[in-house]
């Protein structure tokens, strides 16, 4: 059986060199496709738009400056999109312990606190639907700023509930707004890097997490020291004061992220084309607004997308764990309000370190798999030690606490993985919304293993962690399995073709099924 290329060292090829010998290769010009019909990329397009340029001046585009450039005018902003949708819905868990179920006379028995989170989430799943489309027929930047900012409002508008009913409508909103933030990032950052390059990047957006429950608990407490005589209490000032930063930098993404490489005012052409030729070793296209229905049945029909929606699903039931209910775990520790928003706050730790370290470990070693198994080991360990252990052991269960903070890194290889496996427009668009729905999924039941009746132990919730963690394990496990058997089912013909990256097939609008160079990573 002849070799399966690695498709992690698919960024070391020459992306300068064409695959044909054709005169105008001779005559040191950049070849671009004549005609690929309507049904094209819009680099494709770009790239026929520009006209003669020199090889050699495209040659000389020093990429690895490049890409830093990119990394600085990109991968902030995204950061900051993702650490304000974390500490949006997070100031939630916080202002649990700051008073707000005593203001808005929540009733333990029907699950208020619960059902509110969980609610969010709905509003999140439920728009993920047409979010597809807007994906595709909008310009992705423009969109994610706009939501972004309209979550702000919806976040500061939070602080004028007075009842269960009014915030259960604006953590709605909220989730409806915040549909577009996993879908919109795993995008942008597919159209600026390599599949290789992209887990790094992926990473380093998503390390907003990590740093959004480390800022969370400082928040918290530093919102907690408000006087008693305040005319707005620390929980509803809190929620004002991150819904403006939120509308800011939704505003801040709106004018300064570029919706494509191509749009990017302050690259130059030779510096687009450079770029362009470095990404279509992907094979997965920058940009299309032609939505093709049949991308969607292919979706629904292919077992990858059910196996990552199933995954992530089972990852997630902890990640809701962790974003609601971590503070309060804490505080039933016999900790005060103001201590257990601090002890929370290593958590935020425990995720940027296992974060950094798959993105690390993706970037120059491959197998996503390994990397997240490698991260659920300690998340069930610590759902052990927070099922198994007395409450007295208080340092035994806060170390439990901390290692189930090791789930949340393997969500970034999912949205890594769902972008570097699934080419054609609308099924990446499909597959995007989906991969982030089922994460919207698993955060609705995880808030739900905890009953009220269960207090204060809420033991079938922590063993409910450990379930999930091993069933993730396991589906990870087979997804490996799945792409192996992929690669080896079209072995021969991508090495034939190995170095037809530059052909019009690269551009055209297909999906991973339909072109047969296509290559899985793992």
């Amino acid at each position: 059986m002849s070799a399966i290329p690695d498709p992690e060292k698919a960024d070391n090829i020459n992306v300068r060199a064409n695959s044909s010998s054709s005169a105008s290769d001779k005559a040191d010009r950049v070849v671009r496709p004549q005609s690929a019909g309507s049904d094209v990329d819009s680099a494709w397009k770009f790239l026929q738009s520009v006209g003669p340029v020199d090889e050699n001046e495209v040659n000389s585009v020093n990429l690895s400056s490049l890409r830093r450039r990119v990394d600085w005018r990109i991968v902030p902003l995204m950061f900051c999109c993702y650490t304000l949708q974390f500490l949006d819905k997070v100031i939630y868990n916080y202002a649990a312990v700051m008073g707000l179920p005593k203001d808005l006379n929540f009733s333990t028995k029907a699950n208020d606190f619960s059902n509110i989170a969980t609610y969010l989430f709905v509003g999140l799943l439920c728009f993920e639907i047409p979010n597809i489309y807007f994906l595709q027929v909008f310009p992705c930047a423009k969109w994610l700023g706009l939501n972004v900012t309209l979550w702000g409002i919806a976040t500061a508008c939070g602080a004028a509930a007075h009842n269960y009913q009014t915030l259960l409508v604006s953590r709605v909103f909220l989730g409806i707004f915040e549909a577009t933030i996993g879908p919109s990032l795993m995008l942008i950052s597919s159209q600026w890097y390599t599949k290789s390059e992209q887990a790094p990047r992926f990473s380093f957006w998503y390390l907003g997490l990590g740093i959004g429950q480390i800022l969370g608990g400082a928040i918290s407490y530093g919102f907690q020291h408000m006087t008693a005589g305040a005319s707005l209490s620390g929980w509803r000032t809190m929620f004002v004061t991150l819904g403006c930063i939120t509308v800011a930098v939704g505003l801040c993404v709106i004018f300064f992220l570029p919706d494509t490489p191509m749009q990017a005012k302050w690259l130059s052409n030779v510096e687009k084309i450079a770029l362009l030729k470095h990404v279509s070793v992907n094979q997965t296209g920058i940009s299309s607004k032609k939505f093709r229905f049949k991308e969607i049945v292919e979706a629904v029909l292919d077992p990858q997308i059910w196996l990552l929606l199933l995954a992530v699903v089972l990852l997630s039931v902890s990640s809701g764990v962790v974003t609601t209910y971590s503070a309060t775990l804490i505080r039933n520790l016999k900790y005060s309000p103001k201590q257990a928003a601090l002890m929370n706050m290593p958590s935020g730790a425990v995720s940027i370190f296992f974060t950094l370290m798959v993105g690390y470990g993706i970037r120059h070693g491959s197998h996503r798999w390994a990397w997240i198994v490698a991260c659920i080991i300690p998340a069930i360990i610590g759902g052990a030690l927070m099922s198994f252990l007395p409450t007295t052991n208080r340092s035994g269960i806060l170390a439990g606490i901390y290692l189930v903070n090791a789930v949340v890194a393997p969500l970034a290889i999912f949205y890594n993985w769902t972008v570097a496996n699934v080419a054609g427009a609308t099924k990446r668009a499909f597959a995007c919304a989906v991969i982030s729905g089922s994460f919207s999924l698993g955060n609705i039941i995880g808030p739900q293993t905890f009953q009220a009746r269960d207090a204060p132990d809420f033991r079938p919730a922590k063993l409910a962690v450990m379930g999930t963690q091993a069933g993730c394990a396991l589906v990870t496990c087979l997804l490996f399995v799945y792409y192996v058997w992929m690669n080896r089912r079209r072995a021969d013909k991508a090495k034939e073709n190995e170095a037809a990256y530059q052909s019009p097939e690269v551009w055209a609008n297909m999906t991973d099924r339909e072109n047969p160079h296509f290559v899985y990573t793992y």
